[in-house]
C-alpha cells in the first residue's frame, strides 16, 4: 500500500460549536505540533448569530488541552479578545489562573470526535491522500448536522416530518 500523504498517522484539529458540532477541522501529519495549526483553525469557520446579522468570526472562549498550551497562542487570544481555559504544561515557568469547570466543557469536542469516528471511513482513515480524507471528514460533519437539525424540528412540530 504505502505511505498516506500524511505519513503513517493523520491528525485532526477540530473546531465544534457550542452545542458539540463541527465547524472547520484541519488534517495535518501526525507528527505536526498543535500550535502550528492554531491560528488558521481559529481563523476559518463563522458562528451564526441567534438573531439576525452577520455570522461572528471569532469564538466567545478557547477551550483546549495542554498541546495548545504556549505563550504565543495566549498572545494571538488576548490581542483579539478571546478568552480562553488552557491548562499550562508541567514545564512551563508562568502559572496563571485556569477555570477548572469551563475546561469541563472540552467533553463536547471528545464527544465530537467520537461521533465522527462512528463513519467507518473517518475512524480507519481508507484514504490515501489528504484531500479525499478531508471530504470524508467534511461528509460526516454535514450527516452530523443534518442529524440534529432533523430532530430540531421534529421537537418543534412533530407532525412536519412524515415517515
Amino acid at each position: 500500500m504505502g505511505w498516506s500523504k500524511g505519513g503513517f498517522s493523520t491528525k485532526i484539529h477540530l473546531r465544534i460549536e457550542g452545542n458539540g458540532l463541527p465547524l472547520t477541522f484541519l488534517v495535518t501529519v501526525g507528527e505536526r505540533h498543535e500550535t502550528v495549526v492554531f491560528e488558521a483553525l481559529i481563523e476559518q469557520g463563522a458562528v451564526p448569530r441567534t438573531g439576525s446579522g452577520r455570522p461572528r468570526l471569532r469564538p466567545q472562549r478557547v477551550v483546549a488541552d495542554k498541546g495548545y498550551s504556549s505563550g504565543k497562542i495566549r498572545r494571538y487570544l488576548r490581542r483579539r479578545g478571546i478568552r480562553y481555559s488552557i491548562p499550562r504544561k508541567e514545564n512551563e515557568k508562568h502559572r496563571g489562573k485556569f477555570d477548572k469547570t469551563v475546561y469541563r466543557q472540552r467533553n463536547l469536542v471528545k464527544r465530537c470526535f467520537n461521533r465522527l469516528k462512528q463513519f467507518r471511513r473517518v475512524a480507519t482513515r481508507y484514504e490515501k491522500k489528504a484531500a479525499n480524507y478531508l471530504a470524508m471528514l467534511t461528509l460526516a460533519s454535514i450527516l452530523l448536522w443534518l442529524y440534529v437539525l432533523k430532530h430540531a424540528l421534529v421537537l418543534l412540530n412533530p407532525m412536519s416530518i412524515g415517515f
